[in-house]
């Protein structure tokens, strides 16, 4: 069988790809080991976003007095159902995919796809058969795994991955997560609100050392004043797991500290997923482990396409995403316009949300721009004491000539819901006074971005 679409893999930019081509009336296959939606839907974006909201109910049932609720009774997390709601969650989304395929008449090829040349791909089913198929064009989309520290292996039960920390079979009483970007924080930050102790152990100066240097401290500040123990500028040196508990040597700012836990967490980052997939033997070029493709998302074998966490740029769900459809309107013979790297919005789900887009302070200024800040925080907003939830601030980067929204930060509730206004202000090159004078709805946390425009001009009303 010829398809015109092979898609080696289903994550969000494999799966989103393979819709668009239907869409634009390909004939698509996809081939999958595993579920359905890749590591973000099964084992990552969405059933963290479960269990974290699991940790946010528990949380206020812990302060419904502060709202006026009286609560009777004991009240304690649930780790085991926790866990099989998120397992729920992230099963309906892959059975969602599965409508989806059939809807647009998208053929699934279960097990393990390698390039074989440059118009066929290989598949190993379960059993160990080989089976291939033809296509026009071929886009691999293998993804990525949580990566591993040479002093850090991971053995899957006392020192684990991402993956691991989703299904643990009991909630630990101890965790020491290395690494606090965006999958440590948000794991810290879970274990640690349903009553694990956690340490964070984190080797640059801030934790989520990518964002703004205020957020980061901002962040740190809210972990600490929850009694988490956080440690910057430390390195793991070693783990020994021959006891009960794991120890931990860690060199820290104060010289070489030992710490205990039940379980490490390596969140370390994520390491492409190139090997045994046909790269070598069909001379697709990678360097610095990453496969090098164009504008586009062409590798240098023609037919052949490569996008997601296993080329160049951030690994995000919503990056593959949008790399997968230019390449197949490209694919298609459409115009479409490239990714813009400059304008990818990130966020955390910790508590406080962090949500972020375009130039640091730091970075603005390093860029030689002179800029203009303007940062409103959340304790001036109406809607966040209301709703409790006071921590945080909206700190937004202008250049000071043309008034060019440079960069966005956000730590606060619900953050993440609302830094999709500045990308598309710095998509359409919105400024600063467009935003000022664009009418934000009252009482509402979104405001706290018109606020934060009009500070970084002194005409701030409520500050």
């Amino acid at each position: 069988m010829i398809f015109d679409l092979i898609i080696v893999g289903s994550g969000p930019g494999g799966y989103v790809a393979a819709i668009r081509g239907a869409q634009l009336g390909m004939k698509v296959a996809v081939v999958e080991k595993e579920n359905l939606g890749g590591v973000c839907l099964n084992w990552g974006c969405i059933p963290t976003k479960s269990l974290l909201k699991s940790a946010q109910v528990f949380e206020y049932a812990i302060h419904a007095a502060d709202y006026g609720v009286s609560l009777s009774g004991d009240i304690k997390p649930d780790f085991e159902k926790m866990v099989s709601r998120s397992r729920e969650v992230a099963n309906g989304m892959s059975k969602g995919i599965q409508y989806l395929f059939k809807k647009n008449k998208i053929e699934v090829l279960n097990g393990f796809g390698r390039l074989k040349s440059k118009d066929i791909v290989e598949v190993v089913d379960a059993d160990g058969n080989k089976t291939e198929f033809t296509a026009k064009s071929i886009i691999l989309a293998t993804g990525a795994r949580s990566r591993e520290l040479p002093g850090l292996p991971q053995d899957g039960k006392k020192v684990i991955g991402y993956r691991e920390a989703m299904t643990l079979p009991v909630q630990p009483k101890s965790m020491i997560v290395v690494g606090s970007g965006a999958i440590g924080s948000e794991f810290a930050n879970f274990y640690h609100t349903i009553g694990t102790s956690v340490v964070l152990v984190e080797y640059m100066p801030f934790v989520v050392p990518n964002e703004d240097e205020e957020v980061s401290k901002q962040l740190e500040r809210t972990f600490k004043k929850n009694k988490m123990k956080v440690l910057t500028g430390a390195t793991v040196e070693s783990v020994d797991t021959s006891g009960e508990l794991c120890k931990v040597t860690v060199q820290t700012k104060k010289g070489t500290e030992i710490y205990e836990a039940e379980i490490v967490l390596s969140a370390v980052g994520v390491t492409p997923n190139l090997e045994n997939i046909g790269l070598e033997e069909n001379g697709v070029l990678v360097e610095k482990g990453k496969i090098v493709v164009d504008e586009f998302y062409r590798t240098n074998v023609e037919g052949v396409y490569a996008i997601g966490d296993i080329v160049g740029g951030p690994a995000l769900a919503h990056v593959a995403s949008a790399e997968g459809i230019v390449c197949v309107e490209k694919i298609a013979g459409l115009n479409p316009e490239p990714v813009n790297y400059k304008n990818i919005p990130g966020c955390t789900y910790t508590s406080p949300e962090i949500a972020s887009v375009g130039l640091t302070e730091k970075a603005a200024l390093n860029a030689g721009y002179e800029i203009r800040v303007g940062k409103f925080p959340f304790s001036a907003s109406g809607k966040a004491s209301a709703a409790g939830t006071k921590e945080g601030f909206v700190k937004l980067i202008f250049d000071a000539k043309y008034g060019e929204l440079l960069g966005a930060h956000l730590i606060g509730a619900n953050v993440t819901e609302m830094i999709a206004e500045l990308v598309v202000s710095r998509k359409l090159e919105i400024t600063g006074h467009e935003l000022i004078k664009a009418i934000h709805p009252h009482p509402t946390m979104s405001e706290a971005i018109m606020e934060a425009a009009a500070a970084a001009y002194d005409e701030a009303i409520h500050l």
